[in-house]
């Protein structure tokens, strides 16, 4: 199973902001969206960044309440981990885990296609684990 079937199920919006957004801003579209995080792009349409709810308490523990009205660019993350729509559910997963973190863009042809989050790939992975048993019990059931 790839990430292409998880965007069939899911859907491919995503929710984005430019860097220069402030991070009371970000908290805002978090909240109102409940979201756990929002990609930035460039003035092209380039992912420059990540930001998660993670990035922001732990800013928000580093400086205090007045980085609320600072440039989100200063509190992302730059080296942003992507994937395509041909990544195998197991390899997303190994690099969530590796690089601990929830949400994974999906980018096709350098522009921003989609996002995966952990909670999308465990259901896709249980969807994929309930077809394979009932695909047991028919076999085993017409023998």
């Amino acid at each position: 199973m790839t990430v292409d079937r998880i965007l069939k199920g899911k859907g491919s919006e995503v929710f984005t902001l430019r860097p220069e957004v402030t991070l009371a801003e970000v908290v805002e579209v978090l909240a109102e969206r409940r979201i756990g995080a929002i990609v930035l792009l460039d003035q092209v349409g380039h992912v420059a960044g990540i930001v998660s709810e993670r990035d922001v308490v732990r800013v928000l523990a580093k400086f205090g309440a007045s980085v609320l009205e600072k440039p989100i660019g200063e509190a992302m993350t730059v080296k942003v981990q992507t994937c395509t729509g041909e990544t195998p559910i197991d390899e997303v997963l190994a690099i969530m885990t590796k690089g601990r973190f929830r949400h994974l863009p999906v980018v096709e042809g350098g522009r921003l296609a989609g996002i995966v989050s952990i909670g999308d790939v465990v259901k896709a992975k249980i969807q994929e684990a309930e077809r394979e048993a009932a695909q047991m019990r028919e076999y085993i059931a017409a023998g």
